[in-house]
């Protein structure tokens, strides 16, 4: 009954990873079969989306000009392309190249076509606005139920009344919240890309989310916009020391300015929270929500907050030049091919096939029979990283580049120096003299502390990478560190399991001499840790490599095991003595 449970649990395993592997494709047919994307098509694929250098894809050329006709700033042309750059992120492209050109062109390259809605979202200006916050909530549009279980609000039914019972008398005036426009802020949705908060007209309330999505408010007509930022620095209260952005205004933005200060100070007195706060709303996103804690009439405002040097300096680019004084004009778009990027591939893919031979081959020729457990494993890893691939490219528009394929045929070789660890381990404690069942689960136990630490530092690479280095690298860390978590889970889950199978059927528990475990072939110099197994001295070929075999193992005796192997010895000779006696 012992015995029969190790196999019983093995079974177990290998049925949760068909389980799972089941599941993971079921959710990609769900993509492809059953949910759509905005232009009516399969969500997602049964082949994974491939990145601007292997597919080919859009390149859009902007050439940007001020509003004088000068040429911009490096500065500005810099802060331009981070902008469009989080444009082109929000609408769920991925591996997208955004780049500046000739000190006035900004180049966007992207995979695939295009659609209208992604060349307006690149082309248009940035707008930031002040709105004052009506209302602020956590970002959510669901209830609680009488049954305890979360329903989203509905929809607005259209026949809720749109227009102001009484006419607000300014922008924080609570009467610009009318039954519809209250429906509609319960029922928005921050995740839905189809909400898009840039186009709500200037002198109309606005529902916007924070940038982190974590927050949703209600905002009055906008009151400024960034033309009347004509600084915005980073820096430190003289007095506490805290990180804080310091803005400074024009002549019509100081006034205007004033006025709201005066407004939102006497509502803080008042205790009108949250109307005592003023959003900096960039391209629809709320940047920052700060509170009003006095009257400023000198156009030099700060705000002041849990700010880090770099969120300081981030929130303080942002306002700078959120309102950038651009206009761009497209000078050309074209289609890009991936003649070269195929090209590439292709050789990657003949260069991953040869390593997986050469690896293949290895394993056969070192671990006979036992290698295919590793080409097994190995075919196994690549169904589940394609599928998850699969998966990645529907949910978060994930696109294989060729840095990406690189990290994939990495991998091969770190997925198999886990399995040769893990074997070796089996072979050395059947040399210790145990049997093949205790050498699995023992080797399993030795090996395993082994191979998790060895994937953490890979993964810690992978991370620090991913962080670190250039966009087009990214890809490579970001395969490299999730090939490197499912090895881990075959590992678990599906190797160790078939050897706990192995090791009891007749050709690999008996040690047969194909099988990759015979102890023999592997120099086992003891039945027991006390007895050794008679070897014949020689001085090269198999009896070399046991005499070898049978130094290791005196050198890992314990004392204990050394005097007890002292004593069988001493008393073999006298039985035979007493034998030739009689």
């Amino acid at each position: 009954m012992a015995s029969s449970s190790p196999v019983r649990h093995a079974w177990r395993v290998l049925l949760g990873l068909l389980l799972v592997t089941g599941v993971l494709f079921g959710i990609n047919a769900l993509g492809v079969y059953v949910f759509k994307d905005s232009n009516g098509e399969a969500a997602s694929s049964w082949s994974p989306e491939l990145a601007l250098d292997l597919q080919g894809g859009t390149q859009i050329v902007l050439s940007a000009e001020t509003e004088d006709g000068a040429a911009p700033s490096s500065e500005q042309l810099d802060q331009a392309a981070a902008i469009i750059r989080q444009r082109v992120d929000a609408s769920g492209v991925a591996e997208a190249d955004i780049t500046t050109e000739g000190g006035q062109n900004i180049v966007v390259q992207i995979p695939g076509e295009a659609d209208a809605q992604t060349r307006e979202r690149i082309q248009s200006s940035a707008q930031l606005e002040f709105r004052p916050v009506l209302y602020t909530t956590a970002a959510t549009n669901e209830f609680v139920g009488e049954d305890g279980n979360s329903t989203p609000y509905p929809s607005p039914d259209p026949g809720l009344n749109s227009t102001p019972t009484a006419e607000p008398t300014d922008a924080s005036d609570l009467s610009w919240v009318t039954d519809k426009l209250a429906a509609e802020f319960q029922a928005y949705d921050c995740a839905n890309p189809d909400n898009d908060a840039a186009k709500a007209p200037k002198d109309e309330p606005l529902i916007a989310c924070s940038a982190d999505g974590s927050a949703k408010y209600l905002l009055g007509p906008a009151e400024l916009d960034g033309t009347a930022i004509t600084d915005a620095a980073a820096g430190r209260d003289p007095k506490s020391g805290a990180w804080l952005v310091q803005l400074t205004m024009n002549a019509d933005g100081a006034d205007a300015f004033g006025k709201v200060s005066t407004r939102l100070n006497q509502n803080r007195i008042d205790g009108l929270t949250p109307r005592d706060q003023f959003a900096f709303v960039l391209d629809g996103n709320v940047i920052s929500a700060p509170r009003m804690n006095g009257q400023i009439l000198d156009g030099r405002p700060s705000i002041s907050g849990s700010f880090t040097q770099e969120s300081a300096t981030t929130l303080a680019d942002q306002l700078k030049f959120g309102a950038l004084p651009l206009s761009f004009t497209v000078q050309s778009s074209d289609t890009i091919s991936a003649t070269l990027g195929t090209q590439q591939l292709q050789i990657g893919l003949i260069a991953g096939l040869i390593g997986l031979a050469l690896v293949a081959i290895y394993s056969l020729i070192v671990y006979r029979a036992l290698g295919s457990v590793i080409i097994a494993s190995i075919a196994v890893m690549a169904i589940l990283t394609y599928i998850i691939i699969c998966i990645l490219a529907w949910r978060i528009g994930f696109r294989l580049s060729l840095a990406g394929v690189a990290g994939l045929i990495v991998s091969i070789g770190f997925t198999a120096d886990s399995f040769i660890v893990y074997f070796e381990r089996i072979r050395d404690e059947l040399r210790d003299g145990k049997s093949i069942t205790a050498a699995v689960e023992d080797g399993w136990g030795r090996a395993k502390r082994t191979i998790y630490i060895s994937k953490s530092i890979n993964i810690l690479a992978a991370l620090v990478l991913y962080i670190l280095a250039d966009a087009t690298v990214k890809g490579f860390a970001f395969t490299l560190g999730l090939t490197t978590l499912i090895d881990v889970f075959i590992f678990v889950i599906f190797t160790h399991p078939v050897m706990q199978l192995l090791a009891r059927t007749r050709f690999f528990g008996g040690g047969h001499k194909l099988s990759g475990l015979d102890p023999e072939a592997l120099g086992a110099v003891y039945r027991s840790r006390s007895q050794y197994r008679e070897v014949t001295t020689a001085s090269a070929g198999r009896g070399a490599k046991n005499a070898r075999s049978r130094g290791e193992a005196d050198r890992r005796q314990t004392i204990a095991e050394r005097k007890r192997a002292e004593a069988l010895a001493g008393d073999k000779p006298t039985n035979a003595g007493s034998e030739g006696d009689a």
